[in-house]
């Protein structure tokens, strides 16, 4: 193929992928021919008779494999947010491609010579900081990819990420094809008995784009609760919408769950470490498996006993219902019983307050010109990869252009649960590239002509995603390899959680808040009350997370050669071992539908959210307590931090902002467990 939009890079503004141009049948000679430049570059380097020096090594490096990470970038965010039969095929046949296309580079024992020589005299090279920094990070990842291992090792090793990148894939497609097997088909209106008008409207226009007009399809989320949970009046339908959510992915994913853990296990023998998560954590911020044991274990015993004082109260509610026991497809649906009663806070209340577009526009891109003096401005005329997403030019507070940020909000069967950012152009002194980055979200599209009208959590969703966009756009590094939320995974979901203060700061409250049909602006006391409602729920969105992220450690801490023989045997005794295990509350994610974990990079590392929550939670504090303006405190958080990427260690970015070590106390105030 001679004529492929990925073979050169984009005449767009910003670089900006030629969506209108790509087809299906471009990833796969583009992955081909970008996997087999980069060798080629890299065979340049190692042929080079002269000494090596950081420019003919490391910057040579950062140089290299620029086809591939245009592909990559697209194809990444286009199989997970559109995918289609022939990407799914694609996608099955790059992952281990991509895998040994890794280890051919980690493994080339003549460029990690040049490295390994760099680093042995990195004092004497004058390095500044950036630089020395890359060149240890290079070395770093050499070393733990097996660079020093002997032949036999490396070829076990290279067999080892193959197999993996290849469950990894078909993880993920068992979970996006039983999701959509999973969705809860229902034959009248008043199975729905709860659901406010437009949702039950919407339940319709969703059967009928499945193709079962005349029905109502409440479709899966990708954790294990789902949101109609807390209104479906029906309790024998809340029970079904449940148990299909907990089903999901059981007779096809618990053996790969159970195989991965296995291979993880003895990859990380193989290069010297007593477990997978030891592996991971080593090159994290924690640092240590015994810093996260340490973290979660303190966690348990008060979010349990803050969970059963909740259960209590809602089994109060339930008694008038004749309900003797709370079940767990009954927990959602009775706190939402109790915000009611005890803080008169309705959730359906809520929901015409919150219209996407004027969250978007009057909250989210209102918030981040309060804080940092960006300005948004839409570019209809310019393609994104699907018809929903919308595309935005950013600007500094002088005019000066930033980046491009992309908008794909709507849930649809083709994309796979949850939301997340891409860059599909990551920032760089070193190549001029400017930033391109995209949040996508699942927000279900209303019948047509209603209005999108989102709930709390969804709103809330937003704020953190955008939040990692900000990290995106605000880079300023010179290496590819440190920018933007290339950060650890302990550390990449702190900024996005620091973003979500805005959504109820009062001055970004007022502006966003408002009834889609009267203008009406929140009543403030409801704000309040929705507060302190949400100081009630902590017990169980505590516990649900840990049980998740236990769930995740006892996985990847089986030493090698411990047979696992039933992945929901497992699951259950390993919960009740860490002493989460609470019939009423289902882990966030089981193991059979834990994308995270088994095919999103997360594994042994979904302890970062309540991790990133310490440096977040404490941050916040500092952002209302510091006696700086916003904007001044703004400033300093994306000059500090945002902008530094990877390029300096995290939690130094992190102390040259708040000025001191992060502290536990505000998120344990925060979470209830005081």
């Amino acid at each position: 193929m001679t004529v492929n939009p990925f073979f050169q890079a984009s005449p767009l503004v910003y670089e900006l992928p030629p969506f209108a141009e790509i087809r299906e049948e471009h990833y796969l000679p583009a992955y081909e021919r970008g996997m087999a430049e980069q060798l080629a570059e890299i065979a340049v380097i190692t042929a080079d008779r002269s000494l090596p020096t950081f420019e003919n090594t490391l910057v040579a490096l950062e140089r290299s494999g620029e086809l591939l990470r245009r592909v990559d970038a697209v194809f990444r965010n286009q199989s997970s947010s559109d995918t289609t039969d022939v990407l799914d095929e694609v996608e099955a046949k790059v992952s281990p491609l991509l895998a040994a296309h890794h280890d051919a580079i980690h493994l080339d024992l003549a460029l990690f010579a040049r490295i390994e020589a760099l680093h042995e005299d990195r004092a004497g090279l004058g390095l500044d900081p950036e630089s020395l920094r890359l060149l240890e990070r290079r070395y770093t990842a050499f070393v733990r990819s097996g660079a020093r291992l002997g032949a036999a090792e490396q070829a076990r090793l290279r067999e080892l990420n193959a197999e993996l990148a290849a469950l990894g894939t078909t993880f993920q497609q068992n979970v996006n094809a039983a999701t959509r097997a999973a969705a809860l088909v229902l034959d009248s209106a008043e199975e729905l008995a709860g659901l406010s008008g437009g949702a039950i409207a919407g339940a319709a226009e969703n059967a009928r784009v499945l193709g079962h007009d005349g029905r109502y399809v409440l479709s899966l989320k990708n954790t294990s609760g789902q949101p109609e949970l807390a209104q479906l009046t029906d309790r024998a339908v809340r029970e079904r919408l449940l148990a299909a959510s907990l089903g999901r992915g059981v007779e096809a994913n618990g053996p790969l769950a159970i195989r991965m853990a296995g291979l993880r296990a003895e990859r990380a023998a193989l290069l010297g470490y007593p477990s997978h998560a030891a592996y991971v954590v080593a090159d994290e911020t924690a640092g240590t498996v015994e810093a996260v044991s340490s973290l979660l274990a303190r966690l348990v015993e008060p979010a349990v006993a803050n969970a059963r004082r909740e259960a209590a109260e809602l089994a109060r509610a339930a008694a008038a219902d004749g309900i003797t026991e709370i079940a767990a497809h009954d927990w959602a649906y009775y706190s939402e019983k109790v915000r009611q009663s005890s803080y008169q806070v309705d959730a359906a209340v809520l929901r015409p307050y919150f219209e996407l577009e004027r969250v978007l526009r009057d909250g989210v891109f209102f918030a981040a010109n309060l804080a940092y003096g960006v300005t948004f401005t839409e570019r209809p005329e310019l393609t994104a990869h699907h018809r929903d997403a919308r595309v935005f030019e950013v600007f500094e507070e002088d005019g000066t252009p930033l980046g491009l940020f992309i908008g794909d909000f709507h849930a649809r069967a083709s994309k796979r649960g949850g939301a997340w950012m891409d860059a599909m152009v990551a920032q760089s002194g070193l190549t001029g590239q400017r930033p391109v980055v995209l949040n996508n979200l699942n927000i279900p599209r209303p019948a047509p002509g209603e209005p999108v009208l989102m709930d709390w959590d969804e709103v809330r969703t937003l704020f953190h995603e955008f939040g990692h966009a900000l990290h995106g756009l605000f880079s300023d590094v010179r290496y590819p390899l440190f920018s933007g939320t290339s950060v650890p995974r302990d550390f990449v979901e702190f900024p996005s959680q620091v973003n979500e203060m805005w959504m109820v700061r009062p001055e970004v409250l007022a502006n966003h808040a408002r009834h889609h049909a009267t203008g009406e602006p929140l009543p403030a006391e409801l704000v309040e009350r929705m507060t302190a409602a949400e100081g009630f729920g902590q017990g169980f969105r505590t516990v649900e997370y840990l049980a998740a992220t236990l769930l995740d450690w006892a996985w990847h801490t089986v030493p090698r050669g411990e047979e696992v023989a039933d992945a929901e045997e497992f699951e259950a005794r390993a919960l009740a071992a860490a002493g989460i295990a609470v019939d009423a509350v289902p882990p966030r994610y089981r193991t059979t539908y834990f994308q995270h974990i088994f095919s999103s990079g997360y594994s042994a590392a979904y302890y970062a959210y309540i991790w990133s929550e310490v440096l977040d939670a404490d941050t916040v504090q500092w952002f209302e307590t510091n006696g700086r303006a916003v904007r001044e405190s703004g400033e300093l958080f994306r000059r500090e931090l945002l902008a530094r990427g990877f390029s300096r260690d995290p939690l130094e970015s992190f102390r040259a902002v708040v000025g001191r070590a992060p502290e536990t106390g505000p998120l344990l105030a925060r979470r209830g467990l005081v």
